[in-house]
C-alpha cells in the first residue's frame, strides 16, 4: 500500500497506516536490497513510499507492526516478492548465523598416528608445523585428566610416606 513517512529515526521510518491511527517500522535494513547506514539518507518526513506489511507482533498489550520497502516497486507499487521467498530466505540466514555461534566445537576423533617430524600422537608429518631446531610446546591436559593426574599424585604421595615410616620403623 501507499502511504506517508510520518518519523525518521537512527534504525529506520514509521510510515502512517492509511484508515488509521497506527504507524508501522520500516527496519533500516528493509529500506534497501543494499545497505542502508542512515535511513534519513533514504526517506524524509512526508515522503509517499510504497510499503508491505511484513510481520506482526503483540509487545506489552501493544500491536506492532513491520513493513517493507525492499519487496515493493517504489515507482509502480508492485510486489516485488508476492510469495515471501526473499524474506524467509533472510530470516533463515540471520538464524543459521545466530545458531552457528551459540554451538561449541567438539573434537571427538584423535588420528591414531604418530608424527615422524615432532613425535606427536594424531597427525601426519606434512600436517605438522614444528620448526626443525624450534620450540615445542607440549598439549594442556583435560580437566579430567587434570582431576585423574591430582588424585594419583595424592595416593603416591601418601604410599611413599607409608614406606617411609615402615622403613624407619625397621631400624
Amino acid at each position: 500500500f501507499s502511504s506517508q513517512v510520518a518519523t525518521v529515526t537512527e534504525y529506520g521510518a514509521f510510515i502512517k497506516i492509511p484508515g488509521c491511527r497506527k504507524q508501522g517500522l520500516v527496519h533500516r535494513t528493509h529500506m534497501s536490497s543494499c545497505r542502508v547506514d542512515k535511513p534519513s539518507e533514504i526517506v524524509d518526513v512526508g515522503d509517499k513510499v510504497w510499503v508491505k506489511l511484513i510481520g506482526k507482533e503483540m509487545k506489552d498489550d501493544k500491536l506492532k507492526l513491520s513493513l517493507s520497502m525492499k519487496v515493493v516497486n517504489q515507482g509502480t507499487g508492485k510486489d516485488l516478492d508476492p510469495n515471501n521467498v526473499s524474506l524467509d530466505q533472510d530470516e533463515r540466514k540471520k538464524r543459521m548465523f545466530r545458531d552457528y555461534t551459540s554451538q561449541k566445537i567438539t573434537l571427538e576423533a584423535v588420528l591414531n598416528t604418530v608424527c615422524k617430524k615432532c613425535g606427536c600422537k594424531g597427525h601426519f608429518a606434512k600436517e605438522c608445523f614444528v620448526q626443525p631446531g624450534g620450540t615445542k610446546y607440549s598439549l594442556i591436559p583435560e580437566e579430567e585428566e587434570e582431576e585423574v593426574a591430582a588424585a594419583g599424585y595424592e595416593r603416591d604421595k601418601k604410599t611413599s610416606l607409608a614406606d617411609d615410616s615402615s622403613k624407619k620403623r625397621k631400624k
